[in-house]
């Protein structure tokens, strides 16, 4: 399944959901916000959150600091 991520098209096997593909990406759940096609996706709904072909998929992480 080919996936839009971060502007960057990116080919995947075998992914259903929010939470896979940030598995996948060696992504904590909990420090990135995920919008799914202009759509913002609540942490609560990253493992009901089917992906589909063509997708786009847009990470934004947490970065800490002072």
């Amino acid at each position: 399944m080919q996936i839009t991520v971060n502007g960057e098209k990116k080919e995947f096997t075998a992914l259903s959901t929010i939470t896979e593909l940030l598995l996948t990406l060696s992504l904590k759940p909990e420090t990135v916000v995920v919008e799914l096609n202009t759509k913002i996706i609540q942490p609560n709904a990253y493992d009901k959150s089917q992906l589909a072909e063509a997708d786009s998929v847009e990470i934004i992480r947490f970065v800490g600091g002072g």
